[in-house]
């Protein structure tokens, strides 16, 4: 299995590594590294850019998918149409796009924020997600929209209170638990449908220390005064009961 760096440490942009698979004839059957920072996508975050770097040669890194040529749920770097593919045992020089990792790393916290002060203030949990670089969308199953919140508008509520725990500078960790411990947190999940993986011996958790625990497998900054400020552009309805909550992550 490629080692994860970007579950290690998710400040690394460039790293050495090898190509452990790949078919220079088939390119779309992708590339696998033994060491890797792309993150693959997954939780509504997308994958990474960037680019592999070898012998002068430059190829460009766009997507990935699971599973493959290898058994056991490898990851599969697709390259740019084109793009030269390196032959396995090829050393290589991987870096990424930090402009989208970085803005989806704030993107994707900013999203843990708002999750966190929907549940605490009004119970209410993710019914699905989505994000790009710099803005995205969460709803929430809440039949009773709040017309007012301490006489602000529940959308001017929800900016408020998410920028204060910005503000808070609270640190955000990310921990590997076994699964009987990570099961054991009664928020563990904020998802109402579909249910992350929970079956595997060990669970990845984002904790903001003092709002918001729930296991996530995605990249995040070191604390929310990392997001910058977030502007929750629309509140609209979605069906009799969910809540759309569209935000903007701007400096």
């Amino acid at each position: 299995m490629t080692e994860r760096l970007d579950w290690a440490d998710p400040t690394v942009r460039e790293w050495d590594c090898t190509v452990v698979w790949s078919d220079p004839a088939d390119p779309e059957a992708g590339i696998v590294l033994d060491r890797s920072a792309f993150y693959p996508g997954g939780g509504g975050q997308p994958p990474d850019h960037g680019v592999l770097l070898w012998e002068g040669v430059q190829t460009r890194i766009v997507d990935t998918r699971k599973g493959g040529a290898i058994p056991g749920g490898e990851l599969y770097l697709l390259p740019a149409p084109g793009d030269p593919v390196p032959a396995a045992g090829t050393t290589v020089r991987g870096a990424l796009d930090d402009a989208r990792r970085s803005s989806l790393m704030r993107t994707h916290s900013g999203l843990h924020i708002l999750c966190g002060i929907v549940f605490r203030d009004f119970g209410a949990l993710v019914t699905g997600g989505n994000m790009q670089p710099g803005e995205a969308r969460m709803d929430f199953n809440l039949p009773e929209l709040p017309s007012s919140v301490g006489g602000t508008s529940f959308k001017q509520a929800l900016e408020d209170a998410v920028n204060a725990e910005i503000t808070a500078d609270r640190k955000i960790v990310a921990r590997v638990l076994p699964r009987e411990e990570a099961l054991a947190i009664p928020t563990l999940v904020r998802t109402q449908d579909a249910l992350p993986p929970l079956e595997n011996p060990e669970i990845r958790v984002i904790d903001i220390v003092g709002l918001d625990v729930q296991a996530d497998g995605g990249t995040h900054v070191a604390s929310t005064a990392q997001v910058g400020r977030v502007e929750v552009v629309k509140v609209e309805s979605k069906g009799r009961q969910n809540r759309r909550v569209r935000i903007r992550v701007v400096d």
